[in-house]
């Protein structure tokens, strides 16, 4: 049933005290319905939220109701510049698979995920960083050295724990070798996005797909910190801004040097490109074996996973995906 048409407020004219708290009533109950995940069972709640909210459009009165009627503006890339002490851009992000307006919002058909609802780049350039990335990213010579030597220790306990003798000839140096081994294959902790894309977004008038297919991917998984390898393509339809097309390949191992899951990984890449250019879609696709289902557990060799992350129109218009995957089978 639709909410209540409030009572018109005119400029100038002191307002009723009850008339602005019925308006207020109505701000309130559109606020708490519509923000939050939603859940299956929410579902049908949802769809008669944004009938009512269509009916609020309708309010002739100068106080708004909400941010219903006020459409939420879509911040600059981050890349833009300025320094790290402004504000952070992430408090004005849109999610690419929503609208630009609450209405929209209140149709998101899946539950919410960090991943998804917080933006991919951070206001200084990090990416979803975790506890120990500043202090990795800001550590001096020193710090790294004692950081390598911590790591080396660990691992002579590890080798003594599986019945080795890490003061044997071929083990002497092993623990000093995975440590400076693990430091590269995480590297993606301390890169920041600003220097992996280096201003390389260009003013193009160009409105038609932009695929690099077959990115060579290595990653480690983060539930047994074993390899999982494979090959990842991006595409998106730009919005008159267009990416240097190393920097999609850069932007995939930057998120493929850390402890990831596939999953996760795929849809960081997305979102990333997402938020740097503003295009009218992205899609990624990601195929990997994985060592951990390989070496151990079911040791399944030969078996691959695929996940993909559809933004903008790839997402909203079958045709247009229908086309990505045509030309990623194009040999």
């Amino acid at each position: 049933m639709p909410l209540t048409q409030g009572p018109e407020v005119q400029a100038g004219v002191p307002a009723d005290p009850d008339a602005l708290l019925e308006m207020l009533s109505l701000n309130q109950k559109a606020r708490i319905t519509t923000e939050g995940p939603t859940t299956d069972d929410e579902e049908e709640d949802v769809v008669d939220l944004v009938d009512d909210i269509d009916d609020i459009d309708n309010v002739s009165a100068s106080v708004s109701v909400a941010s219903a009627s006020q459409p939420r503006t879509t911040p600059s890339s981050p890349l833009a510049g300025g320094s790290s002490k402004t504000v952070p851009s992430h408090l004005a992000y849109t999610h690419p698979h929503l609208g630009t307006t609450p209405t929209a919002a209140a149709k998101i058909s899946r539950p919410a995920s960090p991943y998804t609802l917080n933006p991919p780049i951070d206001y200084d350039g990090l990416s979803w960083p975790s506890v120990g990335t500043r202090e990795r990213l800001e550590s001096t010579a020193e710090e790294t050295a004692a950081k390598i030597g911590r790591i080396a220790d660990a691992v002579r306990v590890i080798l003594t724990e599986i019945g080795e003798d890490p003061t044997r000839e071929g083990l002497l140096s092993t623990p000093e070798r995975y440590a400076k081994a693990i430091m590269f294959f995480t590297k993606g902790y301390e890169q920041n996005i600003r220097n992996v894309i280096n201003r390389a977004v260009f003013e193009e008038d160009h409105d038609e797909m932009v695929i690099v297919k077959d990115i060579p991917v290595f990653s480690l998984c983060e539930h047994h910190m074993v390899p999982f390898t494979g090959t990842m393509s991006i595409g998106y339809i730009p919005n008159s801004r267009v990416l240097g097309l190393s920097k999609l390949a850069r932007i995939a191992e930057m998120f493929a040097r850390r402890l990831q899951v596939q999953e996760r990984l795929t849809k960081q890449v997305a979102l990333a490109v997402w938020e740097i250019l503003r295009p009218q879609g992205v899609a990624v696709v990601m195929e990997a074996s994985h060592m951990c289902m390989v070496m151990r557990g079911v040791q399944k060799p030969g078996s691959t996973t695929v996940t993909s992350c559809m933004l903008g129109r790839f997402r909203e218009a079958q045709k247009t995906r229908e086309e990505f995957f045509s030309l990623l089978d194009r040999r």
